[in-house]
């Protein structure tokens, strides 16, 4: 499976506190971005200590998952995370209130699972459409599910950027997780807000039929959030989840 993670610090921030990264092994290839906030300097904290730490528990997984024990392994794993990062915040004051959204993928030939936390995103993409799998933990979005607003008042709306989850936390995180079965060439696409505020669903569709690579599109998107303003972090990791790579060996 051809993967890259790309971050970028933006047009107007001086810190990239978003995290993520690519990691494989021998089950399939786990993709995860994180968006980090809170004090001075205690976002990049957050975000890089959840990707180590789910980067480290996968690295130690021995059994083969099937899609069941996959959302199960991302559920444990995410709810771990959010007890350490909310320990951690307690017991060092520099960091005290510090959170992260995450959103994270196991990527097999036979499934993909998507678990997100936060308004990070995951996107499913073929040649046909652009699926956005996760909806945002956030005071907007929960305006656009109840029909208050529309979303496209919500891409306006004071309180965009309010969120209602994310990790670090008191108490259970419950990050959403789904499953579906992907087709040859499907692409997976986990994004930081930086890139789904500035670049619409039919650009990222647009984007990727024209590269060659994921890594092309990859700088391409990030150009064109920057284009678009980069007043924030720009984070993705991308998946292609293609079935003539020889079996069992994610390349």
């Amino acid at each position: 499976m051809e993967a890259v993670f790309k971050s970028d610090r933006g047009k107007i921030r001086k810190l990239n506190e978003d995290s993520g990264g690519i990691f494989k092994n021998n089950h399939g290839v786990l993709a995860v971005v994180a968006d980090g906030m809170g004090g001075h300097r205690a976002g990049d904290v957050a975000s890089r200590m959840t990707v180590e730490l789910i980067e480290e528990k996968w690295k130690n997984v021995t059994n083969v998952l099937r899609a069941g024990a996959a959302e199960e392994w991302l559920y444990e794993a995410i709810e771990e995370v959010n007890k350490t990062i909310y320990h951690y915040a307690n017991q060092n004051p520099d960091c005290a209130g510090m959170g992260t959204t995450l959103v994270a993928a196991i990527c097999t030939e036979d499934f993909i699972s998507i678990a997100n936390i936060g308004d990070s995103r995951g996107y499913v993409i073929d040649e046909s459409r652009v699926l956005q799998m996760t909806e945002d933990d956030s005071f907007v979005n929960a305006l656009v599910q109840s029909g208050e607003i529309s979303r496209e008042d919500a891409e306006h709306h004071p309180k965009k950027n309010l969120l209602l989850k994310a990790l670090g936390t008191k108490g259970k995180a419950d990050p959403a997780i789904k499953t579906i079965v992907p087709e040859n060439d499907t692409v997976v696409l986990l994004c930081s807000d930086g890139l789904s505020n500035k670049v619409s669903e039919e650009e990222i569709k647009e984007i990727l039929l024209q590269s060659v690579t994921l890594d092309e599109m990859a700088e391409d998107l990030i150009q064109l959030a920057n284009e678009h303003g980069g007043e924030d972090n720009i984070t993705l990791a991308a998946v292609k989840v293609s079935f003539d790579d020889e079996a069992g060996e994610p390349s």
